[in-house]
């Protein structure tokens, strides 16, 4: 079934991971998906790929122009934007907090949350006139739980939760529906480039971030980019039109608390611990 035939998407960060697995997806849903990258050569092939229902633009979501010429172009395209998805990151600065250069402080909050606000901005008269709308944001289970990310990353991401939350607030009277996922760990390009890998190389690792992954959550096996394109085209579906406001978990269980199995062995070994074991 297409879930969102007769519907336009706009998704940034659309060339590859989180973002282009939700182009693949959104297109076979039925959408018409503007998808917006600073990857040029990778956004235009995707482009091509899925079809005469897919567009590429150039877009920086920490410029104002460029997120505001992405918006007007989906809506000249094919006439109404009834999804944006920001999805466009970076892993940003890192660092003990002493360290962080303000230069990196900024640049990483221009992504992750000037970004969003740019996004919704200007999204947001096109869909109250519409009287209809969702706009999605990537935000992180880093914003909800510390010690998950780099500090500025993590902030950023606890941000986009609450500035979902209150635009919510008034788009929602418009009939526009503003929710955010919080991803767990999932396999992308990202945590190559965190550790400081180029973007080719860090494509490269992401098999062996899988295997990495797996033990990190309850349900053990990495996350993947298309669990998060499920996220997404839920909350983009008419299936999703009374959740307003919502940060969407999806982690396999990640920041639920301790696994089962550790905290078995962990009560193991304080019985030992308290000579228990031997009365």
């Amino acid at each position: 079934m297409a879930r969102l035939a007769g519907k336009t998407a706009l998704i940034t960060g659309g060339a590859s991971g989180i973002g282009e697995a939700t182009v693949r997806l959104f297109v076979a849903e039925g959408a018409a998906v503007v998808l917006a990258d600073l990857q040029d050569d990778r956004g235009q092939r995707l482009a091509a790929e899925v079809g005469s229902r897919a567009a590429y633009v150039h877009a920086d979501v920490s410029r104002e122009a460029d997120v505001q010429a992405a918006v007007a172009e989906a809506v000249r395209r094919f006439g109404r934007l009834d999804c944006l998805f920001n999805n466009a990151g970076s892993p940003g600065v890192a660092g003990s907090i002493e360290e962080i250069a303000v230069a990196g402080f900024d640049e990483t909050v221009g992504v992750l949350l000037r970004g969003v606000f740019l996004g919704m901005k200007h999204a947001a008269p096109v869909m109250k006139a519409q009287g209809s709308g969702s706009i999605i944001s990537t935000a992180s289970v880093a914003g909800l739980q510390a010690g998950m990310s780099s500090h500025v990353y993590s902030a950023a991401k606890a941000a986009v939760i609450h500035l979902t939350r209150s635009v919510a607030l008034e788009l929602g009277e418009s009939g526009v529906r503003v929710n955010c996922i919080c991803p767990g760990g999932i396999a992308t390009p990202i945590f190559g480039q965190a550790f400081g890998l180029s973007r080719e190389k860090s494509e490269d690792i992401v098999p062996l971030m899988k295997g990495v992954l797996t033990q990190m959550q309850p349900i053990q096996r990495s996350g993947l980019p298309e669990d998060i394109a499920q996220a997404a085209l839920w909350l983009a579906s008419d299936d999703a039109s009374f959740v307003n406001g919502h940060a969407l978990v999806v982690d396999g269980g990640l920041i639920g608390g301790r696994r089962w199995s550790e905290a078995r062995q962990r009560r193991a070994m304080l019985r030992t611990a308290l000579g228990l074991d031997s009365q």
